[in-house]
């Protein structure tokens, strides 16, 4: 019997796409949305073309942008119109995030997920309360104080969950975040809201483009003492471990491509839902070979949010949402 030709056989049009072993659709999609309370217009974002700052008499027609291309879910990114050491406008009843949920939630039928965190707020850049200390050479130096910035983020969730998200997602890498989140949104009476954690953030170079959009640039230092080493892949499931006795109802990988390996692993060890945030840099790297003529965008797109899927993410974060959406149907 001759076996030569058997695995083209099922490679045929007609039968290919009954064999496909992996699927991705818009429902497995997730926009990100950038609400600017500083603007009265759209602003593009130069580093990730096609993308803007959406002003908040824009929020809504822009998830309906989204909605119309089959994605039915976003998650709300916000540029406050002032920011404090505190970063207090996070929590602030009238903030940006704030308004453009309630507006969001109200006049469509998007899924809100939103951003929970400080980097955005802060006028220092980083994702929490800062505190002054010595390093193991007796030198000044400046670090997040973890457990205050702790209550800044439970104050965040609970008045996104007032505001109407339908679920939070905290991305600060904080120590003990999800159990202190999932702690205060029961107590005030969300207990219907789900986490889908950062649970293993990396402090990845691939961030670049996305500082720009949010105006989230650390002023000084950068965030590997609370973000994750590059190197690392046991130490993730070991986070991610933490964050589900917390009580986390998704586990999310960041970045995506770069981390593939960790996205098997997470989806190999538990049982949660797997989401992968396809981030800025990946995103703009993209179009910048795209707009060299070195690379087909539409095909390296889809390719790239596939690879996603096929290590096991359930959902994806990115920038890619809507123009892959639009050629799956």
């Amino acid at each position: 019997m001759d076996l030569t030709h058997r695995p083209r056989r099922l490679r045929q049009d007609g039968v290919r796409g009954l064999v496909s072993e992996t699927g991705l659709e818009s429902t497995d999609l997730i926009a990100p949305v950038f609400v600017d309370a500083t603007t009265d217009e759209r602003q593009p974002i130069e580093s990730m073309p096609g993308h803007e700052r959406v002003p908040l008499e824009d929020a809504v027609s822009r998830v309906e942008d989204v909605l119309e291309t089959g994605v039915e879910a976003v998650m709300l990114f916000g540029i406050p119109e002032s920011k404090d050491p505190e970063g207090t406008r996070a929590w602030a009843e009238d903030g940006v995030i704030q308004k453009a949920t309630r507006q969001i939630t109200a006049e469509t039928d998007a899924y809100v997920v939103t951003d929970v965190c400080l980097c955005e707020y802060t006028d220092h850049g980083h994702c929490g309360t800062l505190e002054d200390g010595l390093d193991a050479h007796d030198e000044a130096t400046t670090t997040v104080d973890n457990d205050a910035t702790l209550e800044s983020l439970e104050r965040i969730a609970v008045s996104h969950a007032a505001a109407g998200a339908d679920m939070v997602a905290p991305s600060g890498m904080m120590d003990g975040m999800v159990g202190a989140i999932r702690s205060a949104l029961d107590r005030e009476g969300y207990d219907h809201v789900p986490i889908m954690s950062y649970a293993a953030k990396y402090e990845s170079a691939f961030y670049g483009p996305f500082r720009d959009a949010a105006d989230g640039a650390p002023s000084f230092g950068d965030r590997r003492h609370y973000q994750m080493d590059p190197a690392n892949r046991r130490e993730a499931v070991r986070e991610v471990a933490l964050d589900v006795e917390q009580g986390a109802d998704v586990l999310m990988v960041k970045p995506a491509l770069p981390y593939l390996d960790i996205v098997a692993d997470v989806r190999r060890e538990f049982d949660h839902p797997v989401a992968a945030y396809n981030v800025s840099g990946e995103y703009a790297m993209l179009h910048a070979a795209a707009e060299k003529g070195w690379l087909e965008l539409e095909g390296v797109a889809l390719e790239s949010l596939l690879s996603i899927k096929r290590a096991g993410a359930d959902l994806i974060l990115t920038y890619f949402a809507e123009d892959v959406a639009d050629a799956l149907e």
